[in-house]
């Protein structure tokens, strides 16, 4: 059985957790990953931003209420980089670029990208192809947290996530969007991380290939600079 998460890192401000997918973040039907991550490490932990439960992946703590209240600033003001690891059965509209757009709610707990941009969710996303594996990889950076933001950008794109049936993704054996890497400072410190997903059939696959060598620092990747416009309150 897979554990629901393991140490990534462990300082005396934050844990760095990676997720498995499946665990809810919150106890709903038992115990959810904040309250087994305080069970098994042994002391009160503070949530500063969150994970779907079908995304496995890199999840930040804080363990003093104000390293919570800096990290949350941090996350809150875009100063932390995240890049996430997806994978689709589809072929997009286009290799990378940009999806922006506001978000609203829609039927069944999905949401769907709109076409004003007021308060947007914006992501930048780059893929690749490979001959000898049957999906597509997707690199993506997010410039905003919203709900659902990156399973709605890549719908958007025409390449719906493998096993996301939410957003009509192909039947697959878990939804493959995995948080990848994060990056920040912290009283003076610079932080990296990178997790390779390894639960899933088709992120073994990905694992074995050695396609990811190229995206081993993501933060070094060319990416595009944005800045969010003001909240229409």
């Amino acid at each position: 059985m897979q554990p629901a998460f393991s140490l990534v890192d462990e300082t005396a401000e934050f844990v760095l957790l990676n997720k498995a997918a499946g665990i809810s973040f919150h106890s709903d039907d038992g115990p959810g990953l904040v309250v087994l991550a305080e069970q098994q490490l042994g002391y009160k932990l503070y949530p500063v931003h969150r994970l779907d439960k079908v995304t496995s992946g890199l999840i930040l703590f804080a363990r003093t209420a104000n390293v919570a209240a800096e990290l949350t600033q941090l996350f809150a003001s875009h100063q932390i980089e995240k890049y996430y690891l997806a994978l689709s059965f589809a072929k997009p509209a286009k290799k990378q670029g940009w999806v922006k757009g506001d978000m609203a709610a829609s039927r069944r707990g999905a949401w769907k990208l709109l076409n004003t941009q007021l308060n947007p969710a914006v992501s930048y996303f780059i893929s690749q192809g490979f001959e000898q594996l049957p999906f597509r990889a997707f690199l993506v950076k997010p410039f905003s947290g919203k709900t659902h933001q990156i399973r709605v950008a890549l719908k958007s794109a025409g390449a719906a996530i493998a096993g996301d049936a939410l957003y009509q993704g192909e039947a697959a054996d878990r939804v493959y969007l995995h948080a990848y890497a994060l990056r920040f400072c912290l009283h003076g410190t610079e932080y990296c991380y990178v997790q390779v997903p390894t639960q899933g059939v088709l992120y073994q696959q990905l694992s074995h290939s050695k396609a990811l060598s190229d995206w081993a620092q993501p933060w070094l990747l060319p990416w595009p600079n944005y800045t969010l416009p003001k909240q229409v309150s």
